[in-house]
C-alpha cells in the first residue's frame, strides 16, 4: 500500500512538474483529463439517485450510463479548455461556453421535465464549476506568469506538508473534529506558516534570481499570497471532505493508487489555484 502510494505519488508529481514547466497544451491536455475524471467523480458522488450497485456501493465510471446532463457537463468541460488553449488571456469565450452550458441544461430541465430533475441539473452545474472550471486556473496562472504557477503546489502542498509534520508532532486542539478528527488548530497554523516560509524563500532565492533583484519586496508579497492560498487549501481540502461524509463514501475514486481519485489528491489545488491566480493578479506583477 505505501509503495503503491510513493510511486504513483512520484509519477504525479512528474506529470505535474512537467506540465508546469512545458505549459502550453501539454499542460491544458493534463489539466482536461484530470478535470473530466474530476466532474465525473463529483456527478456521482452528488448525484440526487446516487449512481448506486444493487449492494449500496458506487458504481466504476465505466458503468455508468452517461446521463444528458453528464454529456453536455462533459462537452462544456472540453470546449472551455478548448478555448483557453485557442484564445489565452482571453475571457470572453470561456464565459460564452459557461452561459451556453447553463442555457443546455435548462433546456433540458424543460424538454425531459418531469424526468429530469432539477436536483440532477444542481449536481451537473455544482461539479463543472467545482472541478472543470477552479482547476482551469492553474492554466491561466501558468499563463499569467510561468514563476507564478508554482506558487501553487508550494501553497497546497507546502502547506499539507507542513501541517502533518506539525500536526503530528505537537497537534493537540481539535479544529474540525466530524469533517477532519486529525487535523488540529496548531497543524492547520504550522500549515500556513511553513507554506509562507517556502514561498518566501522561492521569492528570495529563484524569483530575485529571474527577475534581476535583490528586495524583499517580491519575497514579502509571496509570503502573503502563499499564507492566504495555504488557508484556502484547507478550505479546499475540508469542503471535499465534507461532500464525501455527506454522502458515505471513503473516496471519490481510485485512479490514483493509493492515494483515491482526482478529487482525492486534487482537492486542495481546486481551492489553491483560483486564490493564487487572483492574488498575483492584484499584488505580484
Amino acid at each position: 500500500m505505501f509503495l503503491n502510494r510513493l510511486m504513483s505519488g512520484i509519477v504525479l508529481l512528474v506529470l505535474l512538474v512537467a506540465g508546469f514547466v512545458l505549459g502550453g497544451w501539454f499542460l491544458l491536455a493534463l489539466l482536461l483529463f484530470a478535470a473530466l475524471v474530476g466532474f465525473l467523480e463529483l456527478t456521482r458522488t452528488i448525484h440526487p439517485e446516487g449512481k448506486l450497485a444493487a449492494d449500496g456501493s458506487f458504481l466504476p465510471m465505466h458503468k455508468c450510463a452517461l446521463s444528458q446532463p453528464e454529456f453536455f457537463g462533459i462537452l462544456a468541460t472540453v470546449c472551455y479548455y478548448a478555448v483557453m488553449g485557442f484564445f489565452p488571456g482571453d475571457i470572453v469565450p470561456s464565459v460564452i461556453v459557461t452561459g451556453a452550458f447553463m442555457m443546455a441544461m435548462l433546456t433540458i430541465y424543460v424538454v425531459n421535465f418531469p424526468k429530469v430533475k432539477l436536483a440532477e441539473l444542481s449536481a451537473t452545474v455544482f461539479s463543472f464549476f467545482y472541478c472543470p472550471m477552479l482547476l482551469s486556473f492553474v492554466f491561466m496562472s501558468r499563463e499569467l506568469n510561468r514563476t507564478m504557477v508554482w506558487m501553487i503546489l508550494i501553497s497546497a502542498w507546502g502547506c499539507d506538508t507542513c501541517a502533518y509534520c506539525v500536526g503530528k508532532l505537537i497537534g493537540k486542539h481539535k479544529i474540525f473534529p466530524v469533517l477532519s478528527p486529525k487535523k488540529s488548530l496548531e497543524g492547520c497554523i504550522g500549515g500556513v506558516l511553513g507554506a509562507s516560509i517556502l514561498a518566501f524563500l522561492y521569492g528570495y532565492f529563484y524569483v530575485n534570481v529571474v527577475e534581476g533583484q535583490t528586495s524583499l519586496r517580491i519575497p514579502l508579497l509571496l509570503s502573503l499570497v502563499a499564507a492566504v492560498a495555504a488557508v484556502m487549501s484547507m478550505v479546499g481540502d475540508l469542503a471535499a471532505s465534507a461532500l464525501k461524509r455527506e454522502h458515505g463514501i471513503k473516496d471519490y475514486g481510485h485512479l490514483i493508487p493509493g492515494h483515491g481519485g482526482i478529487m482525492d489528491r486534487f482537492d486542495s489545488i481546486l481551492m489553491t489555484a483560483p486564490a493564487t491566480f487572483i492574488l498575483c493578479m492584484l499584488f505580484v506583477k
